[in-house]
């Protein structure tokens, strides 16, 4: 067993029997690494609350490693590329979630901790006027703020052709899996999936030989909701996946908006639910998504320097200060935004900016942006 490979270790904890992906999350959270829980595993009951010393015996799983070893060569061949929790590169705004992956496999050109990323899911049975919607999205979203990041699942009907638009506008587009990186599912996409690699990538957090049978599906929103700092729907039927996306992207306090479709649509029925619903935001085109998300750079204010409130606020800490210094040179931000700056956790970023706000320095806008005052 190999205790020092972060990524090994990281492998083997999702192949141990009976330490599901949330209790995963947990012991590395609580250990720093995933090397150290296993390293330490004899002493998780002392360091960790809730930890029982079963939890200890089960980690004394040589064949877990055997595995974790096997999926590494794997990677190793096909140049496949392992993010942990402790990798830079491994999505912020993922990380923060309680049922993150520990680990994800990722192959192709794109990174996740940009300033802008948006998810697009919905209906497998995408009708035309879906299909028209998607396309002239992001046909003006490219021209507005052309540096963001497009995530789905590479399914059938409104996934696939939000990847196709955007490979067409030229947007970096990534596709989340249900299954390992040894296939593509469903295999006519596989030609898209390929032209991804170069101007997006390929995530999963499924090992090699994992069929994609349905809960994998429900497995897989989650990690399309956490990557990003919005869930947009185009056309749904009353039940379906995307809404189960929606509801996940909710869970994690993230902006979740749907186009509307007539009444009586088969595959508008579910947008127009979560409007009456309040679970999400009418959206009408790219510029009302960029001007409620606060992602125009024409929306950026004037602001004192951070060092100058410092006058009246002595006791700002270094935190503060940061955020504070954000907003001054970028202008209104979202909180997901400001995590990936600050690299600062979200349940403290949230704590933060309440103590902000409540000293006066700052003040919430609509969509959830925050202004320097």
């Amino acid at each position: 067993m190999n205790l020092s490979d972060e990524c090994v270790c990281s492998i083997a904890l999702t192949q141990v029997p009976g330490i599901g992906r949330v209790w995963a999350k947990k012991l590395v959270d609580g250990m720093g690494t995933a090397a150290d829980v296993f390293r330490l595993r004899t002493e998780l009951p002392e360091r960790l609350s809730g930890v029982s010393r079963r939890v200890a015996d089960l980690l004394d799983c040589p064949q877990a490693f055997a595995r974790a070893e096997q999926e590494v060569a794997f990677m190793e061949k096909n140049r496949i590329r392992c993010l942990t929790l402790a990798d830079e590169a491994y999505p912020s705004r993922l990380r923060d979630c309680d049922d993150a992956p520990i680990v994800l496999f990722y192959k192709g050109a794109a990174r996740f901790n940009v300033p802008h990323v948006l998810n697009m899911v919905g209906t497998r049975h995408a009708t035309d006027y879906g299909k028209e919607l998607c396309a002239t999205f992001l046909r003006d979203l490219k021209a507005l703020c052309p540096d963001v990041l497009v995530v789905s699942g590479l399914a059938y009907g409104i996934d696939i052709h939000a990847h196709r638009e955007s490979l067409v506008n030229h947007l970096p587009t990534v596709g989340v899996l249900a299954h390992g990186l040894d296939r593509i599912y469903p295999s006519v996409h596989r030609n898209t999936a390929v032209d991804m690699l170069e101007q997006g990538g390929l995530l999963t957090e499924f090992l090699t030989e994992t069929n994609p049978d349905k809960h994998n599906f429900i497995a897989r929103n989650r990690i399309v909701a956490g990557l990003a700092d919005a869930t947009i729907v185009i056309e749904s039927a009353a039940k379906g996946g995307s809404l189960i996306t929606a509801d996940i992207a909710g869970s994690y306090h993230r902006d979740c908006f749907a186009f509307p479709g007539r009444t009586g649509d088969l595959y508008s029925t579910g947008c127009n639910q979560l409007i009456r619903d309040n679970k999400a935001s009418l959206l009408l085109s790219a510029e009302d998504f960029v001007q409620t998300m606060g992602w125009s750079s024409s929306s950026k204010p004037v602001a004192a320097e951070p060092v100058q409130r410092n006058l009246f606020f002595p006791d700002l800490s270094a935190e503060e200060q940061h955020i504070l210094r954000i907003l001054s040179e970028q202008g209104d931000q979202q909180i997901n935004a400001l995590i990936v700056a600050t690299n600062i956790p979200v349940h403290r970023m949230n704590a933060l900016l309440f103590e902000l706000e409540m000293k006066g320095l700052i003040r919430v806008l609509a969509g959830g942006m925050y202004r320097l005052l």
